[in-house]
């Protein structure tokens, strides 16, 4: 397994927690990543308190995109271009992964709002071009990040991107949440399926009071 470098844009909140966890117990250096630098060392020594020896600190986004290799965005959609913009620099050429929900909510429960680039991930690639973006970990639960098991072996981690490398980043980070690479969904387009799908999943807990996943049949998996 290669060992990553991964700044979580977002890691003081739920998801971005979560998966800072999963990757420092699997090895990676994680820097958590915040508008505030005092939460995101906050959020680190939390996520420290759980696996003593874990290589994960917390800084401002800025630095904590300037120090890593791989950037994951788990930023809420609202204020999501103004951020990304404002961190061009910090990802120019680097795998930016984006697992960014633009969901609303409104009596009738949550849906998906209509994004003017087509969804999140590919509104990040059109503000820095140069970035490696791909869509990823839209659908995983945030408690379940954080919970004791193992592995969330009841799922898939359903990636989409243009860039074949970054892409290939993404499968790989997937077996630390859920014990085996993720799933190819295609082409960076796909994005806008992949996180309004998050919308269903939340209504579908919602109905059963329970944290649903969602898991691909009919396709080869290693032995």
């Amino acid at each position: 397994m290669t060992t990553y470098d991964i700044a979580v844009i977002g890691g003081t909140g739920p998801q971005g927690r979560g998966l800072a966890y999963r990757w420092a117990r699997h090895g990676h250096r994680v820097v958590v990543g915040s508008r505030s630098a005092e939460r995101a060392q906050a959020t680190a020594r939390e996520i420290t308190d759980r696996l003593p020896g874990a290589r994960v600190t917390g800084t401002s986004n800025a630095d904590a995109a300037s120090a890593a290799d791989v950037v994951v965005l788990a930023v809420p959609y609202d204020g999501h271009d103004e951020l990304v913009g404002a961190l061009a620099d910090q990802l120019a050429d680097k795998v930016v992964i984006s697992c960014v929900n633009p969901l609303g909510f409104d009596k009738q429960g949550p849906f998906g709002l209509d994004v003017p680039a087509g969804s999140a991930a590919q509104a990040a690639a059109a503000l820095v071009p140069t970035a490696r973006v791909v869509g990823a970990f839209h659908h995983v639960s945030a408690p379940t990040l954080w919970g004791e098991q193992d592995y969330l072996d009841h799922e898939d981690v359903l990636v989409c991107g243009d860039d074949g490398d970054a892409k290939a980043v993404a499968l790989e980070l997937a077996r630390a949440v859920t014990s085996r690479d993720g799933v190819d969904a295609g082409r960076l387009r796909i994005a806008r399926q992949l996180e309004t799908w998050t919308a269903v999943l939340i209504s579908i807990n919602k109905r059963y009071k329970t944290r649903s996943g969602t898991s691909i049949s009919g396709i080869p998996r290693p032995d």
